[in-house]
């Protein structure tokens, strides 16, 4: 099977660095008012406290008693915002405004998951010769694949007769696991997201090995919120494939929104190097220190 990733990925252990407190300690929960200004130096202590007053972000809470208070990472696409905003010339009174007209809707920048699946592109191995029992003569499992792989362009017009041919396939091989995935990835593409998570743990059923099913039930986990099911998803999936830089990314949020930033570092890190011109590249190079 072959995706659109390496089939020759380096391991990157996904280890906290050297000094990160471990999980479940008051440091790994969230960010306190003096990291988040030393990674927004446009911001300033008054800034923060105007936005808790405007009910832009939430009180910054304490894990312990003498802890420091510390920010949820939630609250960060608001201040991110605004640091860009000031930085691009804006006064901190015109954003306040602006944000407080758009309320939390509106957001140039929140967290949300916008994955696109992982797509198998063609099968492994030699040509299969296997028929189902009612197919025409010259019909295979595999021909009926490459006929649905030709459809599924990202053209929703094209989706339903995609997803057709890929359950012809499965009709004549129920186990052929690259079209149980992409039937999948036309079902969480078209929001279907119970029958697209119940076709990605067949999949798995048939073959655990296969990256892209870990990868995709990872997506439909964060999208429903069941972040520590999306966590186990993605570090299956990196187990078998470290070098797909998304996985990082997605991993590194749902870290930071189980309040485990300590652990979200070293994947902000490796998502960074591994797309240096990345949609997010900023943003891990913010967090990934």
């Amino acid at each position: 099977m072959v995706s659109r990733v390496s089939d020759d990925p380096t391991m990157a252990r996904g280890q906290p660095r050297a000094g990160a407190p471990p999980p479940g300690t008051p440091a790994a929960h969230g960010y306190t008012a003096r990291e988040i200004l030393a990674k927004y130096p446009k911001l300033r202590d008054d800034h923060l406290r105007y936005l808790q007053k405007w009910n832009l972000v939430r009180p910054p809470t304490r894990a312990a008693a003498n802890g420091p208070a510390r920010y949820s990472f939630a609250d960060l696409a608001v201040i991110r915002q605004v640091h860009a905003q000031i930085e691009r010339g804006a006064s901190f009174r015109a954003v306040l405004r602006s944000l407080q007209a758009s309320r939390h809707g509106q957001l140039e920048l929140d967290f949300r998951l916008e994955a696109e699946p992982a797509k198998v592109i063609r099968l492994a191995g030699p040509p299969r010769e296997r028929r189902g029992r009612g197919a025409r003569p010259a019909e295979s499992a595999e021909e009926c694949f490459l006929a649905a792989s030709a459809l599924d362009d990202g053209d929703p017009r094209k989706a339903g007769a995609a997803a057709r041919a890929y359950r012809r396939a499965l009709e004549i091989e129920p186990g052929l696991v690259p079209a149980i995935i992409n039937l999948a990835n036309i079902h969480f593409a078209q929001e279907h997201l119970p029958e697209a998570e119940a076709l990605y743990e067949r999949a798995i059923e048939f073959d655990p090995n296969v990256f892209e099913a870990h990868f995709n039930l990872g997506n439909v986990h964060h999208n429903a919120g069941r972040l520590d099911e999306a966590r186990a998803a993605y570090q299956a999936a990196l187990q078998l494939n470290p070098d797909y830089a998304e996985a990082h990314f997605y991993l590194a949020v749902t870290f930071e929104k189980l309040g485990r930033s300590g652990q979200a570092r070293a994947h902000w890190r490796r998502y960074r190097d591994l797309a240096p011109g990345g949609e997010w590249v900023q943003l891990a190079s913010e967090f990934g220190e």
